[in-house]
C-alpha cells in the first residue's frame, strides 16, 4: 500500500509541475506517460517522443485458415491502410512544425525527434492521438556465466538432450527443416561455423543479407558498439544474440549440436547497442519481422511479408522502472498473432521473489509465450528465473520452464561459452526451436498459435514448488514458479505422430 501511494504522489508531482505552465487539464495529460512529463520537467524540452495513434487495424478479416503467404500478406495490407489513412493529418502537422519523424505501422506509431513542450501540448489535444511516450535508452540485464561446464563438447549438449531434442532427431528424424526462426538481440556472427550454414541468406556459395538481416540500430544510444551503426551485414557486439540463436538452431557438423532444430533456418535483427536498446528499436525489428525489407530500401514499397519468419525468440525486456509506459508492444503482438507469427519471450532475469515478471513483452500473458529456467541437470528452477504472477495483466507465468542454467552455445569469433551462460535468455531459445520441430513435424499447425502452446503447455513435465505467488499455490498446474512445467520437445512431437 505505501508503495502505490508513493507513486501516486509523485505521478500528481508530475502532472502538478506540469499543468503550471500548460494550458492541457489532467484529461490530456492522461495522454502522456508519467516518465515523458518527468523528462521535460527534469529540463529536457525537446526529447524523441513515441505518438500512438488511436485507431487500430482490424484483423476480423483475417482467415485463419488461409495459406501462410495469403493470411501474411492480409495482416499486413490492413496495417498499411490503417496507418497511413489515420497517420496522414499528423505528419502533416509535424512537417510543418519542422520535426523529423519515422513512421510505423505494426503499431500506427509515429516517432518524433526534438519535440518541445508547446508542440507536445498540441499532439495531445488532439482527438486521434492514443497515448505519448518517451523513447527511453534501455540497459538490458544481460545473462551470466557462472560455474564452467563440465560436459565434453562433442555431440548433442546436456540440455539438448535433456529438452528432448536429441531423441526428437534420433527417433522422429525431425530437425525443423521448412521453418523460418529469427531472434532480435545484439546481432549475430553468421558466418559462425554452428550457425552460417543455417542462415537463410546463404546459399552455400554466396551471402545475400537483403532480406535475411536487418539493423534498427542506426546510430549510436547511449552504447559503445564495436560492430559499428546501420549495418547491412550481421555482426554482433555483445555475444549474446549469437548465444540465442545457437541454442535454437546451432551445429558445426563437427559435433557441436548446440541447437534445439539444426534443420531450420535463421534470419536476425539487431535491436541493441552494446546491450542498450528502445522502443522504437524494438519496434523497428518487430515491424521488419512483419514483412522484411532490404538495406536502404522502403520499409512498405520493398516489403515482402511473404518472407516472413515463423517464430521469433525475444531473449531481452523493456522495463517499466526504466521509463517503458508498458503498452508499447501490446499492437505489435496482436498483429503477429494475427499473421500467425509466433512470439517467444523470456520472462526475465528478476527472481525469486513473487511478481517479478514485470517488463514487456513478457508480461503481455495472452500474447506471447513467456519461459522461465530451469537447471536441467537436476530440474530445479533457476534463482533467478522470474515469477509470475504478470504484473501487466496478473496472470499466471511463466507459461513453461527450460534449460537455462550453464547453457553452452556459439560466441562470436567462432568460439563457443565453454562454462556456460545462465539466464532465462537462454530458455525462451529452447522453446523456439521446439515449435520449430513441431512445425517441421506437423505443417498443418503453422500459423495456430493457440493450438501449438496449448500442444506445449499440455505436454510440459509438471512440476510444483513450495513457493505460493498471486494466490496460486505452487503445488498448482499452472503455477507461479514453473508455469505449466518443464517443456519437452520429445513429448510434444511424439503426440503429433501418435495422433496421425
Amino acid at each position: 500500500m505505501k508503495i502505490v501511494v508513493l507513486k501516486t504522489l509523485l505521478v500528481t508531482f508530475i502532472l502538478g509541475t506540469w499543468m503550471n505552465a500548460s494550458a492541457l487539464g489532467p484529461q490530456g495529460l492522461s495522454k502522456a506517460s508519467p516518465w515523458l512529463l518527468n523528462q521535460y520537467n527534469r529540463g529536457d524540452q525537446n526529447p524523441i517522443v513515441l505518438i500512438y495513434m488511436k485507431e487500430e487495424a482490424d484483423f476480423s478479416l483475417v482467415n485463419q485458415s488461409a495459406i501462410r503467404s495469403e493470411r501474411l500478406k492480409v495482416v499486413f495490407n490492413a496495417l498499411v491502410k490503417t496507418a497511413q489513412k489515420s497517420q496522414a493529418s499528423l505528419l502533416d502537422w509535424l512537417a510543418s512544425e519542422k520535426i523529423t519523424t519515422r513512421s510505423y505501422y505494426i503499431s500506427n506509431l509515429i516517432v518524433a525527434d526534438n519535440v518541445s513542450k508547446t508542440q507536445l501540448d498540441a499532439i495531445l489535444q488532439r482527438d486521434d492521438v492514443l497515448r505519448v511516450v518517451g523513447n527511453p535508452s534501455l540497459k538490458n540485464r544481460m545473462p551470466f556465466t557462472t560455474f564452467p561446464s563440465l560436459e565434453v563438447p562433442r555431440g548433442p549438449g546436456s540440455n539438448i538432450v535433456r529438452f528432448g531434442a536429441a531423441r526428437v532427431w534420433d527417433e522422429l528424424k525431425v530437425y525443423g527443416e521448412n521453418i523460418i526462426v529469427a531472434g532480435q538481440d545484439t546481432g549475430v556472427q553468421w558466418n559462425h561455423k554452428a550457425l552460417k550454414s543455417h542462415y537463410r541468406g546463404w546459399n552455400g556459395v554466396t551471402a545475400d543479407h537483403s532480406y535475411s538481416w536487418h539493423d534498427s540500430v542506426h546510430k549510436s544510444v547511449g552504447g559503445i558498439s564495436s560492430c559499428g551503426y546501420d549495418l547491412s551485414i550481421p555482426c554482433d557486439d555483445h555475444n549474446h544474440g549469437t548465444h540465442t540463436l545457437g541454442t535454437v538452431v546451432g551445429d558445426d557438423n563437427e559435433g557441436n549440436q548446440i541447437g534445439v532444430a539444426p534443420g531450420a533456418k535463421w534470419i536476425a535483427c539487431r535491436n541493441m547497442d552494446d546491450g542498450i536498446g528502445n522502443p522504437e528499436m524494438y519496434t523497428e525489428c518487430f515491424q521488419w519481422f512483419m514483412a522484411p525489407w532490404p538495406q536502404n530500401g522502403d520499409a512498405v514499397k520493398d516489403a515482402r511479408p511473404e518472407l516472413a519468419p515463423h517464430v521469433i525468440n525475444n531473449s531481452w525486456g523493456c522495463p517499466k522502472s526504466e521509463g517503458c509506459d508498458g503498452g508499447e508492444f501490446e499492437r505489435v503482438l496482436k498483429a503477429t498473432r494475427a499473421a500467425g507469427i509466433f512470439v517467444v519471450v523470456s520472462a526475465g532475469n528478476e527472481g525469486s521473489s513473487c511478481s517479478t515478471i514485470k517488463d514487456g513483452p513478457a508480461f503481455h500473458s495472452d500474447l506471447v509465450l513467456s519461459v522461465g529456467a530451469v537447471n536441467h541437470r537436476d530440474d530445479s528452477i533457476a534463482s533467478f528465473s522470474s515469477r509470475g504472477p504478470s504484473t501487466f495483466d496478473q496472470k499466471v507465468g511463466p507459461h513453461v520452464t527450460a534449460p537455462g542454467v550453464d547453457v553452452r552455445s556459439a560466441v562470436k569469433n567462432g568460439g563457443y561459452a565453454e562454462y556456460g551462460w545462465s539466464g532465462t535468455s537462454m530458455a525462451g531459445p529452447h522453446v523456439v526451436g521446439l515449435v520449430a520441430l513441431l512445425w517441421s513435424a506437423d505443417p498443418s499447425l503453422i500459423g495456430k498459435i493457440e493450438e501449438t502452446e496449448t500442444i506445449i503447455k499440455d505436454k510440459a513435465e509438471v512440476k510444483t514448488s513450495q513457493q505460493t505467488c498471486g494466490g496460486v499455490l505452487g503445488t498448482s498446474r499452472p503455477n507461479n514458479t514453473f508455469g505449466y512445467g518443464i517443456a519437452n520437445s520429445y513429448e510434444v512431437i511424439k503426440a503429433r505422430f501418435n495422433l496421425k
